[in-house]
């Protein structure tokens, strides 16, 4: 079997996130992880926060902690969420770490090795009402592109240009608001993009026909616009240090390594942290994930589309630069936006649902689906109160845990505690059978494809096959006439239960559990359902012992949906 490398977009350190930064990267990762471990590959999913950077400082400065501290807290608080959405990380890092020190300084001394670092003295914003340089992205104003007043000094949100802060039209801190700013002169490392754009583009070019459009014509939009020698270094107390041995005046000075330079890095070196965190007596070969290893990994990266610049032409830049053979991406999944009701995210306008408050609300695996059955693949998707109530009363309540409920617990109560036998499998069993086999193949060729949301359609019809052959068979009425037929059904039934269970996992791996623990089979180590075992359904045999689980899906009330939208919001942004 392949082995896959599965990255997702390192989540900022300052604050929990919200939905959309879930769907957007970590949660379709760990998906398709799942999915893969299921069917038998060698997986490792490496994520890590992002720690560097003014706005970390500035947050800790508001908090009054240093900054390490901080960090070390932030991190704590979102693995904890994390871990409450049932992500499985292999190790979850964070890019303050001695690894990411040690492996970015590396990167830093080849590429100035092989020419493509420059220092330069450069002209800088600085803020005399804040005491400091200001990083670009604490450079606010109107972007000069398409007149979004809130662009950045290194990037606009809105149409995603590279900037300058000095492009920006009626500049003003982001920090104190400040509009009397200063331009002084600073010396900086540059990292020479512009002697890689030839390289770069062959390499995308050898890749994009595999991306989805939507990676694809953002790297080729970069690129088409050129690339531009850029800034790796700041200004900043916090940061992966420029080594003194090769920089020693701008190690003098304190400067440190842009977070854009350095987060990307995190990857390996999250890597790396994961190897050195191995237990007593395992051997973990972090470098053999990333070094010379072309032919033996297939690396996937999971991020939303504003991350796409970074990964698929600015790190590639990077890594071909260094001259080493660290492995690059195969396939790029980048993601539109989730909005709420149309607009952003915010939370100081109370409006969206940021993760810790979706676990406070309602399980994970509630989230997990809807998420991944609306994620915005193809464009953007929309979250409402109202779609998301709909899509948990119809899928899962109704669909997949009344199916459940009503099937076990109409057994126990006419055939007891054991699988009842009856009859052989006649004609509807084997259409069924048949059925789902095919089904199956449709949901596996979606989660290869790294189709989710046509993934979740998938799942859904094989939940929906179930409910189709009991209504047919009906056997609260077989039972009337002929109590082997109805228990035949029944014992169907189960199987399709234990196959959901299976199947079911990578999307709802909390409910996959309970549905599988329902049955007590002593040797049920399937990870995967083969065509084979779909047709036949015999994983759950006659005798064998089961319980009711308690309800898997509460159906949620019009009054839930009007305490959850008078909580957070619901009118269109």
């Amino acid at each position: 079997m392949a082995r896959h490398l599965i990255t997702s977009a390192l989540p900022y350190i300052n604050g929990i996130k919200h939905l959309g930064n879930m769907v957007g990267s970590m949660l379709p990762a760990d998906v398709y992880s799942r999915y893969l471990r299921q069917r038998g590959h060698d997986v490792l999913y490496i994520c890590a926060t992002d720690e560097h950077g003014t706005p970390a400082e500035l947050a800790a400065k508001e908090q009054g902690l240093p900054v390490a501290e901080f960090c070390a807290q932030a991190h704590d608080a979102q693995k904890a969420v994390y871990d409450g959405f049932a992500l499985a990380f292999d190790y979850f890092g964070r890019s303050s770490s001695a690894q990411n020190v040690e492996i970015t300084q590396h990167f830093a001394r080849r590429l100035n090795e092989n020419g493509f670092i420059e220092e330069r003295a450069i002209r800088q914003v600085y803020s005399p009402a804040d005491g400091r340089f200001l990083p670009d992205r604490y450079v606010e104003g109107t972007c000069p592109h398409c007149g979004y007043d809130k662009a950045r000094g290194d990037q606009c949100e809105n149409c995603t240009r590279v900037l300058d802060p000095t492009d920006l039209i009626n500049p003003r801190s982001a920090i104190s608001g400040s509009t009397e700013l200063e331009v002084r002169e600073t010396k900086h490392l540059f990292l020479l993009q512009s002697k890689l754009q030839h390289e770069v583009e062959e390499w995308v070019a050898r890749h994009e026909a595999d991306w989805p459009q939507l990676a694809s014509s953002i790297a080729r939009k970069w690129l088409t616009e050129g690339l531009h020698d850029r800034a790796i270094t700041r200004d900043l107390d916090w940061g992966v240090p420029v080594p003194a041995d090769t920089w020693p005046e701008l190690a003098a000075d304190g400067k440190v390594f842009y977070v854009w330079f350095d987060a990307p890095i995190e990857y390996i070196a999250a890597t790396k942290e994961w190897s050195d965190a191995a237990p007593a007596g395992e051997t973990r070969d972090w470098k053999s994930w990333w070094y010379e290893a072309d032919d033996t990994v297939r690396y996937t990266e999971f991020m939303a589309k504003d991350n796409v610049p970074f990964h698929t032409v600015m790190f590639p830049a990077t890594e071909l630069g260094v001259r080493e053979p660290w492995k690059k991406v195969d396939y790029v999944k980048a993601f539109n936006w989730l909005t709420y009701y149309g607009g952003k995210f915010s939370t100081s306008q109370k409006r969206g649902v940021f993760t810790d408050q979706a676990l406070d609300i309602l399980p994970a695996d509630y989230w997990r689906y809807f998420l991944i059955a609306n994620a915005p693949e193809s464009d953007d998707s929309s979250f409402t109160w109202e779609h998301f109530t709909a899509t948990v009363n119809k899928d899962l309540a109704d669909t997949l845990g009344n199916f459940v409920n009503r099937v076990l617990s109409f057994s126990k109560k006419r055939f007891g505690d054991e699988v009842p036998a009856g009859d052989a499998p006649g004609e509807a069993e084997a259409k069924l059978g048949e059925q789902i086999a095919e089904l199956l193949a449709e949901y596996e060729s979606q989660m290869e494809s790294l189709q989710f949301r046509k993934a979740a359609a998938a799942l859904r019809a094989l939940w929906s096959a179930g409910n189709s052959y009991l209504e047919e068979k009906a056997p609260w009425l077989e039972i009337k006439t002929d109590k082997d037929a109805a228990a035949l059904t029944l014992r169907t039934a189960m199987n399709l239960i234990h196959l959901y269970a299976v199947v079911s996992e990578p999307f709802i791996p909390s409910t996959a559990k309970t549905m599988r623990e329902a049955f007590a089979l002593p040797d049920d180590t399937a990870t995967w359902i083969t065509a084979d075992e779909a047709r036949a359904l015999t994983a759950v045999p006659a005798g064998t012992p089961f319980t009711v689980p308690p309800v898997l899906f509460a159906k949620l009330t019009d009054e839930d949906l009007e305490a959850y939208k008078e909580r957070f919001g619901g009118t269109e942004g």
